[in-house]
């Protein structure tokens, strides 16, 4: 894909003797969703925290726009315009919605208040707020503590935090698990909205159903290697579990 913001090259990584990846080629472009799938310890969440600049790769190479980098923390990636929302989702719940979106980015108010550490909560609830309006959720005032939010609304503001601060690349690591039926559709909802905005998104799911909701492309890994690379139009649900299996490799497979 010519216009991939995002992508890998040869990607190997292992774990003492533990071979995690072997070889990944991957990659995402912005305004696209890919759907990432796999059985248990097919590498998925490895792959996203190489992506996310947890894990170093011990061969290959990480390109954003074209060109090779290096991710040595996760504060490189998010600097390359890559957010990530793990399935913890990493919320404080005695913070209102305000503070858990700037969680270690607060705002200091200007002058010789600010190099004390005052922090600047007017500004923020203000930028807080219209970050919460532009992915049309239904959600309380920013005020509000996050442990009275729902399982749905918490998984929106773990998104809005992750693309308050990225307008370039989210990864989402199970954004629909744990949730109900109307929730679920909710958080698929937002990943549309994300994308119809020109963020790529990269979503690891199990629910099979949820990805063909939302996915432009799918692809499967498979002992850490890229088993099928296709259209989600192109496919069906069954020949995805035939991939995951290793009984279905289509066209577009590395193997």
């Amino acid at each position: 894909m010519s216009d991939a913001y995002l992508s890998t090259t040869d990607i190997h990584l292992s774990f003492g003797a533990v071979k995690v990846l072997r070889g990944v080629n991957f990659e995402v472009a912005r305004g696209e969703v890919v759907g990432l799938l796999g059985d248990n310890g097919a590498g998925k969440s490895t792959l996203i925290k190489v992506l996310a600049g947890v894990y170093k790769p011990d061969s290959g190479t990480v390109l954003v726009e074209g060109k090779p980098v290096e991710f040595h923390e996760p504060d490189d990636a998010r600097r390359a315009g890559i957010e990530t929302v793990y399935q913890d989702l990493s919320l404080v719940e005695t913070l209102d919605v305000t503070a858990n979106l700037f969680l270690g980015r607060e705002q200091r108010v200007r002058g010789p208040l600010g190099r004390l550490g005052f922090m600047d909560k007017s500004e923020m609830s203000k930028k807080a707020e219209k970050d919460v309006a532009e992915l049309r959720v239904n959600l309380p005032p920013v005020s509000t503590p996050v442990a009275n939010l729902s399982g749905g609304q918490r998984q929106a503001i773990a998104i809005a935090r992750a693309t308050s601060w990225s307008r370039t690349i989210v990864l989402m690591d199970e954004p629909t698990a744990a949730l109900g039926v109307r929730e679920s559709q909710e958080v698929l909802g937002l990943i549309r909205t994300l994308r119809d905005r020109g963020l790529g998104l990269v979503v690891i799911s199990h629910d099979i159903p949820h990805v063909f909701e939302v996915s432009d492309r799918i692809v499967v890994l498979r002992h850490g290697t890229v088993h099928l690379n296709v259209a989600a139009n192109d496919t069906k649900p069954t020949e995805i579990v035939g991939a995951m299996l290793g009984a279905y490799t289509g066209a577009n497979g590395d193997d």
